[in-house]
């Protein structure tokens, strides 16, 4: 309520009004007395003296400024406090109006100072709020405009006085920490709501607002400094300080101003770790380290978690309490923030304490990184949750994908791997940009740099927190590992000097377990939280907006089908972690909780994964597109059978009808090469995970009639299954001597006085060489089932591709060499004990190899190629085969008759080759081939010059894209026939059969 200046009462003495109404109207408001000190109400004998001196010219307003000054100096005046402390617990009930008992501070972390100042304040604040009674009662003798206007004059001298008071006009300098007399008031919420308001109003400056609020924002973060997430304590003083920066007084937000200009804002750093200080020491960082990792807050894992083990039921409750805590907790400290943003004075000073977190905390990002040297997991998660609030409404095409090379901006690309280019090839780019004049870089906008803050943000918060969560399971896993180990050969070590060691070994492992364990339920809490997944699955919708809309804008109207083979610079230029830590979160939700993947809007998400998956070579790191394709095959019902409608979604989206099929046949190849020294092993992951997928795949219609429809017109086709013939290949003679390597050991520790004559440490070693036998064999079987059964599908509905010339003679020479490894004469070193334990199905193998055998024999081609295998292939094999087939009943009476035919025609065609069969002696140098050093028949030449017989070098070509002599770049167009050698070789062969004919 503001003075009116306008009305004549601002001029009118007591004269113009019936005097006792004005006085008893005062008496009432400020509870004194101007009669005698016998009253209840405290006697003011100079304002006193002044009335009946100047009774009839006194002004209303500066009587109520005499008396209000006469009170705050009886106050001040030591002699008076017993006078002044019975005053303010005296009860008029002479005056007709609600009396105000004694004040209570409900909130007991911050009681009331016992001060002259407190009571100074408490004094004006009763004040204030018998002003907003007074204003209610209704005088039949006094006219409301005039009650009215003593009321206002009332309450704003009540406001001036107590803005005095808190700027220590009336008393000495007080120390700000632990010296606040608003916040107890504040944080009890016992003071009218207006007063605040009015407070800041009156303070006509800065440095007044600054010096009155100073003291408070201190001690607030004083507070919250020392308090945890086991009790609701801390969500008053978060609540208070966002109600502070909401006051709005015109256009400007002082408290927010305020709050920027604090000496502990942003601290300057003095130590080798500025990231620590600035959570530690800055005024925001002490509010938002409030969480409740194990490492953040030790009494969270006291009350919440004293046993490692929790029940499901305790769990959902402790969970819900601690998440709905910090979910208010980031609401308060996202609209603090919000009004330091709107606020002109105080905006950049934000935007620069976010720039400076994120930069202190770089390192984070790291696979190694030292916790001293960066800010805890709460407070960079807390961080996160305010950044993505801000972004929620941003529109994705309000951001500048330029801003990531702008030198203006606040976040430091310079070290990040690209998607498509080097570190020079963008610093050329960027500097193209800056000499063309048609290129203008934008201003940074908030926007912009809001959306690019909250993406590094999750970078660097949820990405390392996520991988440390796993790191925890995994730590857990190795350490149960090593106690159930060490607990199994306690019979080895019992009595011996090994046993102290190992009591000391096993009791420490059992406290690392049960510490992991404990960390692991804090970090449920704080990382498998439905809402913080569901903002940064919102988030990471927006990301791959923005991707899209670089990389294909006609995406957004459903145009979308392949990308074209010139990649934008401006995608290229961008960081790869961009897409990588999308698809890290997806990796980590659906795993570990699916449900927040279900609950999610993944669309943009879903076409992105397609669309990289169907153009890899848009991304130079293969290893970034097979965490892509991880991701599809996490989604798979074979593997989470949590999120059906994600699979299906992605499954039978447009683009993977159209693409998905070839696209992962072309990278089932090309991840035969990715730079890495771990690239030989790393495929046959990245493979299974193909494996399945096509699995799924192949029970669609719509995709397979692509597979069958790329097996017949499509370019990459040969080239796979050349992959899946070298892989089954290899995993399954690898499982092979796995399984006899075990059998060894099983038949040694079965033979008692053979493993009695070893030593206790020979004993040892060889459960260890066991235990690493069996690990390995489960996982080669595990990969060579699957490419088996792909194997069998694929030629189920598909024969003429697998028998063209390059990959006939291969496949059945692979096909004979593993049916040579089941039913041959060492076949029994396979039996070991518990085969299922290692997935090892013989039967079941041998199903899926002769019912290969059984789809391709359709082709007069493939009984050829059978016969042309001089290595494996006898007519021992294939009896022992139809007899084990007929023996265990693996397949139909018919089924074995093709079988024995096809055996029948493969005889035939060797005892017809073995009489073709021509010596042709010596072979000139120039017929032979360089590689094989066989005679050739269809010679070709290579850029290098090099001769070659076509077929040879094709099958290099299925392996490896490049000249066998030089390893420069080579593809089968650039092949040169050569017709005058391959009819010299003709002429040559013929000429040699006539002589040997003689």
């Amino acid at each position: 309520m503001e003075i009116d200046e306008s009305q004549n009462y601002a001029t009118n003495s007591l004269a113009s009004q019936n005097f006792e109404i004005n006085i008893d109207a005062i008496c009432r408001i400020f509870r004194v007395s101007f009669s005698s000190e016998g009253s209840s109400c405290l006697f003011l004998p100079n304002t006193s003296a002044l009335l009946q001196e100047r009774k009839n010219e006194v002004e209303l307003a500066d009587l109520m400024n005499h008396l209000l000054m006469e009170i705050i100096s009886a106050f001040a005046d030591m002699q008076n406090q017993n006078r002044t402390k019975c005053f303010l617990q005296s009860s008029p009930h002479e005056h007709n109006f609600r009396p105000i008992s004694q004040r209570e501070f409900p909130f007991k972390k911050c009681p009331p100072l016992d001060c002259t100042e407190a009571n100074m304040l408490n004094y004006l604040i009763e004040t204030y709020e018998r002003v907003e009674i007074e204003e209610t009662r209704k005088s039949v003798r006094l006219q409301k405009e005039h009650h009215n206007f003593i009321c206002c004059i009332a309450q704003n001298l009540t406001v001036v006085f107590a803005l005095r008071v808190l700027d220590g006009s009336f008393t000495e300098f007080r120390a700000v920490v632990n010296s606040s007399l608003l916040l107890p008031y504040l944080l009890s919420r016992n003071m009218p709501a207006s007063f605040l308001e009015k407070l800041i109003s009156v303070a006509d400056s800065e440095d007044v607002v600054y010096r009155i609020f100073e003291p408070v924002l201190c001690n607030l973060v004083y507070l919250i400094r020392w308090m945890s997430l086991t009790t609701d304590e801390c969500r008053e003083p978060l609540n208070l300080l966002s109600e502070l920066c909401d006051v709005k007084i015109g256009n400007s937000r002082p408290i927010c101003s305020a709050v920027t200009l604090l000496p502990i804002w942003q601290p300057a750093p003095f130590t080798q770790s500025p990231a620590v200080e600035l959570q530690k020491l800055s005024f925001m960082g002490r509010m938002l380290s409030l969480s409740a990792f194990a490492e953040d807050d030790t009494n969270v894992v006291d009350t919440y978690f004293p046993e490692p083990k929790v029940s499901a039921t305790d769990m959902k409750l402790i969970c819900d309490t601690l998440r709905l805590r910090i979910e208010d907790i980031r609401q308060s400290l996202y609209r603090t923030v919000y009004g330091l943003l709107l606020n002109g004075a105080s905006k950049d000073a934000a935007l620069k304490f976010f720039e400076t977190a994120l930069k202190h905390n770089a390192k984070r990002s790291q696979m190694q990184v030292r916790a001293l040297q960066v800010s805890g997991d709460g407070f960079m998660l807390n961080l996160l949750s305010v950044l993505q609030l801000l972004s929620v409404k941003i529109s994705v095409s309000k951001v500048d994908p330029f801003y990531v090379h702008d030198g203006r901006s606040r976040i430091n690309f310079a070290d990040c791997s690209r998607f498509k280019a080097s570190t020079q090839e963008v610093t050329d780019w960027i500097d193209s940009l800056n000499k063309n004049p048609a290129h203008k870089w934008q201003e940074p906008k908030f926007p912009t740099e809001c959306f690019f803050m909250t993406l590094h943000c999750h970078h660097l918060s949820i990405i390392p927190i996520i991988h440390k969560y796993q790191r925890t399971l995994r730590a857990v896993r190795e350490y149960q590992h090593l106690i159930e180990e060490l607990e199994k050969t306690e019979s080895t070590w019992a009595g011996t000097s090994a046993e102290r060691q190992n009591r000391k070994l096993l009791k420490r492992w059992t406290t690392d377990v049960k510490r992991y364990q404990k960390s692991k339920l804090c970090m449920d809490v704080m990382l498998l939280d439905n809402m913080l997944l569901n903002r940064c699955f919102s988030f990471y919708n927006q990301v791959c907006q923005l991707i899209l809309g670089i990389v294909a804008p006609d995406a957004k109207r459903g145009i979308l089908m392949s990308l074209p083979d010139e990649v934008p610079m401006l995608f290229a230029a961008l960081p790869d972690y961009f897409l990588e830590d999308v698809a890290d979160f997806c990796l980590f939700v659906i795993q570990y909780f699916p449900p927040a993947a279900n609950g999610a809007y993944l669309d943009d998400i879903l076409v992105l994964l397609l669309m990289f998956t169907c153009n890899s070579h848009y991304i130079t790191n293969r290893y970034l597109v097979a965490k892509l394709i991880e991701v599809m095959y996490v989604v798979n019902p074979q593997v989470q059978q949590l999120t059906p409608k994600l699979s299906d979604a992605l499954l039978h989206h447009p683009l993977a009808y159209e693409c998905l099929v070839p696209g992962l046949m072309r990278f089932y190849s090309d991840v035969e090469r990715t730079g890495a020294n771990s690239e030989f092993y790393d495929k046959f992951n990245i493979r299974y995970h193909i494996s399945i997928i096509f699995k799924t795949l192949w029970q669609i219609p719509e995709h397979q009639g692509k597979i069958v429809d790329e097996a017949s017109h499509g370019r990459h086709f040969v080239k796979f299954v050349n992959m899946l013939m070298n892989d089954t290949t290899y995993l399954l003679d690898e499982s092979m001597q796995t399984l006899m390597s075990i059998r060894e050991l099983q038949d040694l520790m079965d033979n008692q006085t053979e493993w009695d004559k070893l030593s206790a440490e020979q004993r040892q070693n060889k459960q260890k060489q066991l235990s690493q036998e069996e690990r390995q064999c489960r996982s080669y079987l595990t990969l060579a089932s699957e490419t088996v059964e792909m194997f069998h599908y694929l030629t189920e509905k598909i024969q003429d591709p697998f028998l063209t010339s390059e990959l006939a003679d291969r496949l059945a020479a692979m096909l004979n060499f593993n049916l040579q490894q089941l039913c041959g004469p060492k076949c029994n070193n396979l039996r070991v004990r518990n085969p299922d334990k290692y997935s090892w199905e013989p039967k079941k193998l041998l199903d899926q190899l002769t019912g290969i055998y059984l789809h391709l024999d359709n082709s007069t081609r493939f009984p050829e190629a059978i016969a042309n295998d001089e290595r494996s292939y006898r007519k021992e094999l294939f009896d022992d085969a139809i007899s084990r087939m007929s023996k265990a009943c693996i397949k139909t009476q018919t089924e074995i008759e093709q079988f024995r035919n096809l055996q029948e025609r493969v005889e035939h065609l060797v005892i017809e080759k073995q009489k073709a069969e021509v010596d042709y002696g010596e072979i000139p140098d120039e017929f032979r081939d360089p590689l094989m050093d066989t005679l050739m028949t269809d010679p070709v030449q290579l850029p290098s010059g090099n001769i070659m017989d076509r077929k040879v070098i094709l099958r290099h070509l299925l392996n490896s894209q490049t000249d066998p002599f030089n390893r420069q770049p080579l593809t089968d167009s650039e092949l040169v026939a050569m017709p005058d050698l391959k009819n010299r070789i003709s002429e040559w062969i013929a000429k040699r059969r006539q002589q040997l004919s003689k």
